[in-house]
């Protein structure tokens, strides 16, 4: 996979991220998905981001916003990330910083937070991403 599949993967992420929470539970439906599979996606994103801006893909602003994106979600704790992501983006302050993290990485990046969501995947079918619903990655 080249290193632009790897940029609208993190952009996909960060703009349901960035996204108001009304349309994150709405995007969520009836989808139980959990915070730590969210969690994982950022912590990925962040690993990946590096690379990236060795490459070009993104400038070193990008990787900083991206970065502290990381770090607030890692400060996550253990028992938040076992919850139902739509649960916790109703109960945890911790998303609603992520939220403007993510906007301002999306306004480096793009210029404009407000950006389409990734496809909503079909429970019933395979995805590409299992959180996100943004092109596959490699799970460890």
């Amino acid at each position: 996979m080249n290193d632009e599949h790897w940029r609208t993967w993190t952009r996909l992420l960060l703009s349901l991220l960035a996204a108001d929470r009304r349309d994150q539970l709405t995007w969520l439906g009836e989808r139980e998905l959990t915070t730590d599979l969210v969690v994982d996606d950022v912590e990925f994103a962040c690993l990946i981001g590096k690379g990236l801006t060795d490459r070009g893909a993104f400038g070193p602003e990008n990787l900083r916003d991206l970065q502290a994106v990381g770090r607030r979600v890692a400060e996550i704790d253990a028992d938040g990330r076992t919850a139902q992501w739509a649960d916790a983006l109703a109960t945890d302050p911790a998303w609603d910083s992520v939220r403007d993290l993510a906007r301002r990485f999306l306004v480096t990046l793009l210029g404009d937070w407000r950006q389409p969501l990734p496809r909503p995947v079909r429970p019933h079918a395979a995805p590409p991403c299992e959180s996100t619903g943004a092109p596959a990655r490699p799970r460890a």
